[in-house]
């Protein structure tokens, strides 16, 4: 069985598992053997055999019809990144070649625009920073630089996001919610790799992760997948104690997997904070 059949095995029956039968209309009778629907009752659900279904979710089926998908995806109860991310697992050989194209296009050097780097400069109260598809942070403010870490002072290696929240202490005592926060970082990667599946960067560096981290390990196991959209972080800072924000991520138009991050305080107090960090970070700076 191929990567994807395994992945695409893993995923249904991880979404299988967490459909309860009452959450579909289905009787809960005493007995069931499994903790969520059987796959015949999946394949009633969405209209297709038993037989098509099983093949699939065994992934000896890597190719579905777009109506299949929103089919299996509504009787599944799917969000819509799990949708998204189902879609891309039975995308057809000839589309997979198509968007991925050669395995050199499938590991691009992205830029960051001048105009964005001069952008993010001017904020003295928002932190900002532009994240890759494998988590690398390629741009970073001085602010995001005082509220997390100094990114910019790291070599360009160094400078990842997941990484520094598995593999920091500081980062696990900095966020209030780092599970939370970490687990769906983790959840966006998952969406990545359904994205590039000939990325042999972004392979290695899933791999690298699942060696250094037990819990890196167990969150991918639960095939959990996240979309970058908008929400709330919370922080104790060593130097301004308590700071919350409200953070967007703005996908840039010349290159579509790039996302900027803006982290705004979600109150006057935390926008306070936020100005008191930007300019603690300067002073230290210049007096180093």
């Amino acid at each position: 069985m191929s990567e994807r059949g395994r992945e695409l095995r893993e995923f249904l029956k991880s979404r299988r598992d967490a459909v309860r039968p009452s959450q579909v209309g289905l009787p809960n009778y005493p007995g069931r053997r499994v903790p969520g629907l059987r796959r015949e009752e999946v394949a009633q659900l969405a209209g297709v055999s038993a037989d098509y279904y099983t093949r699939l979710e065994q992934g000896r089926l890597t190719s579905a019809s777009e109506g299949v998908i929103v089919s299996i995806a509504e009787a599944l109860r799917l969000t819509d990144p799990e949708t998204a991310y189902l879609r891309n697992l039975l995308r057809r050989p000839d589309e997979r070649d198509h968007r991925a194209g050669s395995v050199a296009a499938a590991s691009p050097v992205h830029h960051v625009r001048p105009g964005i780097l001069r952008l993010m400069d001017t904020f003295s109260d928002q932190a900002a920073f532009v994240l890759g598809r494998r988590s690398e942070i390629l741009a970073s403010n001085h602010v995001l630089d005082a509220l997390l870490t100094p990114f910019n002072s790291k070599p360009p290696s160094e400078r990842n996001l997941l990484r520094w929240l598995l593999t920091d202490p500081a980062a696990r005592t900095l966020y209030l919610d780092w599970a939370k926060v970490t687990s769906e970082v983790v959840g966006v990667l998952r969406a990545e790799a359904a994205r590039h599946p000939r990325d042999p960067i972004l392979a290695a560096y899933i791999a690298e992760l699942s060696a250094i981290s037990s819990e890196f390990r167990s969150w991918w196991a639960e095939h959990t997948v996240v979309e970058r959209t908008s929400g709330t972080k919370r922080f104790a800072h060593p130097v301004v104690g308590e700071v919350t924000i409200d953070y967007d991520a703005l996908t840039m138009p010349e290159d579509p997997e790039l996302v900027l991050f803006v982290y705004t305080g979600s109150t006057d107090r935390d926008r306070d904070s936020l100005r008191i960090l930007a300019s603690w970070k300067r002073t230290t700076t210049s007096a180093g």
